[in-house]
């Protein structure tokens, strides 16, 4: 009684079978590769304002981190000119909510030495903020 239908509904995405889809483990290292790169962008902030042996050491190992997260591709490093002192503490502190975000996707990945790297850079962002306290964000 009714015919069959012969042509694709206006619904089906066109190329949809083509795409290539990127599993949960390669969406999480592109998530956590970025929060890292972030985090490693605000440390060479911090490395101008207040150069450490600490950040210096920090920076090498983010570096390390997203380049094996990359395919090692090194990530873009740029030269920061020194700012204002209040800028730092903000610096402290977005650099804490950084380090939390890729320890929450280190974890949920399972990647260990992210995770381990990620936790230790929230504790020097806290101890560099000293009895202030730490905005949750």
């Amino acid at each position: 009684m009714y015919e069959p239908i012969r042509t694709k509904s206006v619904h089906t995405m066109a190329g949809a079978s083509d795409f290539p889809h990127r599993s949960r483990e390669e969406e999480l290292d592109i998530q956590l590769a970025g929060h890292l790169a972030a985090l490693l962008a605000v440390t060479d902030e911090l490395r101008a304002l207040a150069p450490s042996d600490d950040l210096d050491a920090a920076a090498a190992r983010l570096a390390d981190q997203v380049a094996r997260l990359r395919g090692g591709q090194a990530p873009v490093r740029s030269v920061v000119s020194p700012v204002s002192e209040p800028h730092l503490a903000a610096l402290h502190e977005r650099a804490h909510a950084l380090a939390g975000r890729a320890l929450v996707v280190a974890a949920s990945r399972a990647d260990t030495a992210a995770a381990i790297l990620a936790a230790e850079r929230m504790d020097a962002h806290a101890e560099a903020l000293g009895p202030r306290q730490v905005a949750a964000g």
